[in-house]
């Protein structure tokens, strides 16, 4: 969490309105943003569906970045009023579904430059 009011906050915004690259990392930037986003491509989703479908997300990383991309207008929740209750259900707005082609390139980027990263561990 950032304090409005920091540094860190102010040149953050400054650097997303100066940079449109910066302002669309910041979006789906995250762990886990593009894996749900990715998943939300396909169909809308129950919150018990996407954490089945990505295993070693912990819930409460699922519920912030379900939360973060709400707040930045990329999928919308439903909640849904019958019984038996469904609970609610994700999916993506036409904003979030603009993101296809741009996560697709991410994706092919990634696919061709692939190293192994190895992480040194301090003995």
């Amino acid at each position: 969490m950032r304090k409005l009011q920091s540094t860190n906050t102010s040149n953050l915004k400054q650097l997303v309105t100066l940079c449109p690259i910066s302002y669309t990392l910041t979006l789906v930037g995250g762990r886990w943003k593009p894996l749900i986003i990715n998943r939300l491509m396909k169909q809308p989703m129950r919150y018990s569906e996407l954490k089945k479908s990505i295993p070693f997300v912990t819930e409460r990383a699922l519920t912030l970045q379900l939360k973060e991309l709400e707040q930045d207008g990329l999928i919308q929740k439903i909640i849904h009023q019958e019984k038996p209750p469904r609970n609610i259900e994700y999916l993506l707005t036409e904003k979030g579904r603009s993101l296809h082609p741009v996560l697709s390139a991410l994706y092919e980027w990634g696919k061709e430059n692939n190293q192994p990263i190895l992480m040194e561990i301090a003995p």
